[in-house]
């Protein structure tokens, strides 16, 4: 099977609405080749990530655009487009093997041929017509939103958004301490730093595969981003207490709160998707840690709450992510400026839910990995004027930027994606 076609493939998908991740696991099976799968995960990656970009420029080297039921056609040129711009392949490899696709379609070769050689006569210009035009790289709705939030800050949001993620591991504190790990790490030629803002949080100079990360498969440690977590050291859970992890998958913040307390009274992690608790359970089997998982509405806590109160509840609710487009960067592509009101709704009603399964003088950290205040402070500023028995209390850190309510983390800012924290207590 032809790379670039199996990648041209995965990307229409993405544009039938199929997230990227999804769209490479159905391709693995094609492809056994371990660099094959590098190169094609790459080429998905950074199309998807520069899509609006490349798009303009196509549509400069063609008299009009390509129709949508030939949608393979024009993301093989996409493709050609970004390997000669932003890969270290060849140029005559990048045209030929693009064009060679089409293999039984003249037309479409000889429109990819003749795309893709004028673009190598004309890139200078184009890239500059680029540059004043979609410089972003975003959809206009995002980049409007962002800006009406963020003002001044918005262009480093953009920008940092079509940065390549930096890769951030957790240590698991009850098998080894940070500077260790560090130790171990440099020992394989790794080279790493201590996060500022993470206990155990250490940040690669460069991503590697798992596997070759000291005693991964022992559970020693496991990625996630700095900003995420914050998330667990702000829940700050006692020993003793009933916790309530809602909307848990995949599991990295449950197995966070075990490794950081493991002496709770109880631990239960919940989620709507019952396929999402599998990964949970397997995260928390190579850490060596258990958790109650139940597959759960947590907008419905009738449904299957035994009616004891928590006495401290994590809610990462759903959100439109706009603050992970650098490590899910088909969010551009999927998300939907009408989706945001829908999930405002959805979050206040999951807020209000697990609000009542809170005991009196209980915490609840609320939490995003969104950068709209729609989301975020206004949220809490809504629940707020709505419930006389809830006071904040304030975040005081030297991370992120203090809200009217709760506190803000804008990608790239620290080496950590976008996330929001308010933590609630019941007066």
């Amino acid at each position: 099977m032809n790379s670039r076609l199996v990648a041209a493939n995965v990307i229409v998908k993405v544009l039938a609405g199929k997230s990227l991740t999804v769209a490479l696991e159905e391709a693995w099976p094609q492809v056994v080749d371990v660099q094959e799968r590098a190169f094609i995960q790459a080429l998905c990656y950074g199309t998807v990530r520069h899509y609006y970009r490349l798009e303009f420029i196509l549509n400069q080297l063609v008299n009009k655009p390509i129709k949508d039921k030939d949608a393979q056609i024009k993301v093989l040129a996409l493709l050609g487009l970004y390997q000669l711009n932003f890969m270290r392949v060849k140029d005559h490899a990048a045209v030929s093997e693009t064009v060679a696709v089409m293999r039984k379609k003249q037309w479409a070769k000889s429109l990819l041929n003749a795309v893709l050689r004028r673009y190598l006569r004309e890139q200078d210009e184009l890239e500059a017509l680029a540059d004043k035009h979609v410089a972003y790289a975003h959809p206009d709705w995002m980049i409007k939103a962002i800006k009406a939030d963020w003002g001044g800050d918005a262009k480093q949001i953009l920008v940092a958004n079509n940065q390549l993620p930096p890769m951030s591991l957790r240590v698991n504190a009850r098998f080894c301490e940070r500077d260790i790990y560090l130790t171990l790490l440099a020992e394989e030629g790794i080279e790493a730093s201590a996060l500022a803002c993470s206990e155990q949080g250490i940040l690669l100079a460069e991503p590697v595969v798992v596997d070759k990360l000291p005693k991964f498969a022992q559970g020693w440690v496991s990625v996630q981003d700095a900003a995420a977590q914050l998330t667990v050291q702000l829940l700050d859970a006692q020993q003793g207490e009933r916790i309530l992890d809602v909307c848990a998958a995949p599991g990295g913040k449950t197995a966070h709160i075990l490794e950081l307390q493991p002496d709770l009274e109880q631990l239960l992690a919940i989620d709507i998707d019952a396929q999402r608790l599998v990964r949970v359970q397997e995260n928390l089997t190579r850490l060596q840690l258990k958790a109650d998982l139940l597959a759960a509405d947590a907008a419905q806590p009738d449904m299957w709450w035994d009616g004891v109160l928590f006495d401290r509840i994590l809610l990462d609710a759903p959100c439109s992510a706009l603050g992970v487009i650098r490590r899910h960067p088909d969010i551009k592509l999927l998300r939907r400026a009408e989706d945001i009101a829908q999930l405002q709704a959805l979050q206040q009603e999951i807020l209000c839910a697990a609000w009542s399964m809170l005991a009196p003088g209980g915490v609840l950290l609320y939490a995003t990995c969104s950068i709209l205040k729609q989301e975020n402070e206004l949220q809490i500023a809504q629940f707020l004027q709505q419930h006389g028995d809830a006071q904040e209390l304030i975040i005081e850190a030297d991370w992120g930027v203090k809200r009217p309510f709760g506190r803000q983390v804008f990608t790239g800012s620290l080496a950590m994606d976008g996330f929001y924290y308010a933590r609630l207590q019941k007066k």
